[in-house]
């Protein structure tokens, strides 16, 4: 029971500490959504990193190179290491100006004024939210898998009437481990808002990067056997499979469209919010700097013990879903419970996020934006956010009891749809000729394309599907960006006094 109860004392301080900054809570829905734009260089820095480090980096990349290989690392940590930073120096910078200085929460507020579009809002909506629920699902599955992995044996098989993976038998169902981890994460968010977030974030970061450097150092000595932590190493690497140890199971063009897959995070919602509340453009330098080193720190250990693991014959049978809380279960009970709780600290910092990101949409582009001149008070603008969070957590819920998918798989279908809308933030940022008949084809070009692949991938089943040896993105992110392109340049261009409020000489 050890494992099981470190992880409560875990998310009991979690709770604590999230509660704990709703007592700073001025009333109003600016510093409910938004912290009263007061974060920090460094609180900013914790919040980016969190929120974009998710499960997909931990469990997903652990599992995918325990499936594929080493080449994981490149394929993806690289390229996310500079092409985030690109976006939060090219994108970030550019729409929190534009947030300070037009009042904007949500990017439907400003690509409504970018465009001249009120009903570009309604058509952002349910894609956004849409492309976020998988995101969520993520999270929500990764958390259920660790904790049954971790707690596996603890119980008599009989004690639960679900049945389990192989390799989490006698653990915590993932059920109940899911639904435990979306009841924290949605009280410190309900009642903390978007500072209890960020000190969340913060939290966490810190507390999953220190333990994943020690689970790092730990399995490594677990598995070569070796009296140095070089030697261990060296041993544990050399048991990797031939196949297991280059990108050769990785397709060339699969492995360089991967480069496209990034660019979601000029995107993200939840990123948006996050970029709106830093206090100056200065608080930016330091997560441009710092955010690729905090990258490379992280995913290589998590890409090097997936591909340990693909050495040990015992695991072969193993989901890869599984693959990280089955090797931390080899520390002992009381290294593998902290290890687990930094492991829960990485998913739940990217959860919180993404519940107040859809939160905020619905109740600022949809409640009040099409209020019909009813007057909205601060606490029911706080009511509204809270209550579409508690649907959205129930209804991601919901999904994650369907059949399950590799969380890797599932979070580059996510990513490669918010790619697809790449284009549009881009143009909206730095093209004048971009027009709203041109966003609306770029937009609808980007979800129909996504819908097509993703139905012809299975829904997410089939973890290699790629058209013409390319990752789906690709498609896309070409379609998306002609639409864009074409329709622009023969229809009607913004009107002058819209170019003078976003393009000041």
């Amino acid at each position: 029971m050890t494992q099981l109860i470190i992880v409560c004392i875990y998310l009991t301080l979690l709770l604590g500490l999230g509660l704990s900054a709703s007592r700073l809570f001025r009333g109003t829905s600016k510093d409910y959504l938004l912290a009263s734009h007061s974060i920090g260089p460094f609180l900013l820095l914790m919040s980016l990193f969190g929120t974009t480090m998710t499960a997909f980096a931990l469990v997903g990349s652990t599992g995918e190179a325990f499936a594929e290989g080493v080449g994981v690392y490149g394929m993806l940590a690289s390229s996310s290491g500079i092409i985030h930073s690109l976006c939060f120096f090219l994108i970030g910078v550019k729409l929190w100006s534009f947030g300070r200085r037009h009042g904007y929460t949500t990017q439907a507020q400003f690509f409504r004024d970018r465009l001249e579009s009120d009903r570009l809002g309604l058509l952002l909506f349910p894609i956004l939210v849409g492309l976020v629920i998988p995101y969520l699902l993520i999270g929500v599955i990764a958390a259920g898998a660790t904790i049954a992995g971790v707690t596996a044996g603890t119980f008599d098989p009989g004690t639960f009437p679900a049945s389990w993976e192989e390799g989490a038998r006698g653990g915590v169902p993932s059920e109940i481990g899911s639904l435990v981890i979306c009841g924290v994460v949605l009280v410190y968010v309900f009642f903390g808002g978007m500072r209890g977030t960020a000190w969340a974030n913060a939290f966490q970061t810190v507390v999953f990067m220190v333990l994943g450097l020690v689970t790092f150092v730990v399995i490594a000595k677990q598995l070569g056997e070796r009296e140095t932590l070089l030697e261990s190493l060296r041993a544990a690497s050399a048991a990797i499979p031939e196949e297991k140890a280059s990108r050769v199971e990785i397709g060339r063009l699969t492995f360089f469209t991967y480069l496209l897959v990034p660019l979601s995070v000029g995107m993200f919602p939840h990123l948006f919010q996050h970029w709106l509340t830093a206090r100056s453009a200065a608080t930016f330098k330091l997560p441009v700097v710092a955010h690729p080193l905090m990258i490379m720190v992280v995913w290589l250990p998590c890409v090097l013990m997936g591909a340990w693991a693909a050495g040990v014959p015992e695991l072969a049978e193993i989901q890869p879903n599984l693959i990280l809380p089955v090797m931390v279960r080899q520390a002992g009970p009381l290294l593998s419970g902290l290890l687990t709780a930094g492991i829960l600290a990485a998913i739940m910092s990217s959860l919180d996020s993404q519940f107040l990101c859809i939160g905020t949409i619905f109740t600022t582009d949809i409640v009040l934006h099409y209020r019909r001149g009813r007057e909205v008070s601060e606490r029911e603008k706080v009511l509204y956010a809270r209550l579409f969070i508690v649907a959205i957590v129930a209804i991601t819920y919901g999904f994650s009891l369907l059949e399950s998918r590799r969380v890797f798989t599932l979070g580059v279908w996510c990513f490669s749809g918010f790619s697809s809308l790449f284009p549009l933030v881009l143009a909206a940022v730095y093209w004048r000729r971009l027009t709203k008949a041109g966003a609306y084809a770029s937009v609808l070009a980007a979800a129909i394309s996504w819908a097509v692949l993703f139905w012809q991938s299975q829904f997410g089943l089939n973890p290699n599907f790629t058209v013409a040896g390319m990752m789906p993105v690709v498609v896309m992110v070409a379609a998306s960006s002609v639409a864009l392109v074409v329709v622009s340049l023969v229809s009607r261009p913004p009107s002058e006094a819209t170019l003078a409020k976003f393009f000041r000489e």
